[in-house]
């Protein structure tokens, strides 16, 4: 293949040209720029296409970041995010219109989230046969202008996934704490979840090795268990039961 025909990712694309991705995914979205769809929301481009492509707007030499324009131009909503390049490394929401773009969870995060979702794959196996427990990357809906990746989320029976992104009410919603997302995870996801009446928000914090559960009652989250050892247990998952410090347990290597 003749190097110029060569597709490259909207990383290499924004490296080559001195801009961040956002600005690229920006230029893709308003379809100023040329890209190949290889799968869902991953997209490819050719370099001297993309100049060309702009070239009638500006000197590649002359184009600027314009990130905070590009957030403040509009609120995003999911068509706006659904147009976003998937980027290796990273996860993107939307909150309030405004796209969030954190580095993928660390494989501890990923492992404390696998094991309870086993456990809580099997609690409504029991007392909730036609609901699901769902774990990220899946979209959740709660808005126009928020879309987010839950961790983990339970959907009863009475209230099924329909539709893509999920527009239902979870039941329950589980975040694993990453360095990168506590804040969003303590302050703006759990004041969307109340706004959206999820009944159940649990917080799972793998340095400090504790589980925070909030439950909603008369629209505000209230902190109904928050556990750092023993047995976790929920006056409204009655036969729900485990062990706290396995759940956050590292595998010990030879």
């Amino acid at each position: 293949m003749d190097c110029r025909d060569e597709l490259i990712t909207a990383q290499e694309l924004a490296d080559s040209l001195s801009l961040s991705v956002d600005t690229i995914w920006r230029y893709t979205r308003e379809k100023r720029i040329p890209y190949v769809e290889i799968g869902s929301r991953q997209y490819r481009y050719n370099r001297q296409k993309v100049l060309k492509a702009l070239s009638g707007e500006m000197p590649s030499s002359m184009i600027k970041e314009n990130l905070v324009h590009y957030q403040g131009k509009k609120k995003l909503t999911y068509k706006d995010y659904a147009m976003i390049p998937e980027e290796p490394g990273f996860r993107h929401e939307v909150i309030d219109g405004v796209l969030i773009r954190d580095p993928s969870p660390s494989f501890h995060h990923q492992r404390i989230s696998r094991r309870l979702q086993r456990i809580l794959e099997d609690y409504f196996h029991e007392t909730d046969p036609q609901g699901e427990v769902f774990n990220a990357p899946l979209d959740l809906n709660l808005s126009e202008y928020t879309i987010v990746q839950p961790d983990l989320m339970y959907l009863p029976g009475s209230r099924p996934a329909r539709n893509n992104p999920v527009d239902s009410v979870p039941e329950l919603i589980v975040e694993v704490l990453s360095p990168s997302t506590s804040r969003k995870d303590r302050v703006l996801k759990l004041n969307h979840y109340q706004s959206s009446g999820v009944p159940h928000y649990w917080i799972l914090d793998p340095e400090g090795g504790f589980i925070e559960a909030y439950e909603l009652l008369d629209g505000r989250y209230v902190s109904m268990v928050r556990s750092a050892e023993g047995i976790f247990s929920h006056p409204s998952f009655p036969g729900l039961s485990f062990d706290i410090d396995k759940l956050f347990s590292k595998p010990e290597y030879t």
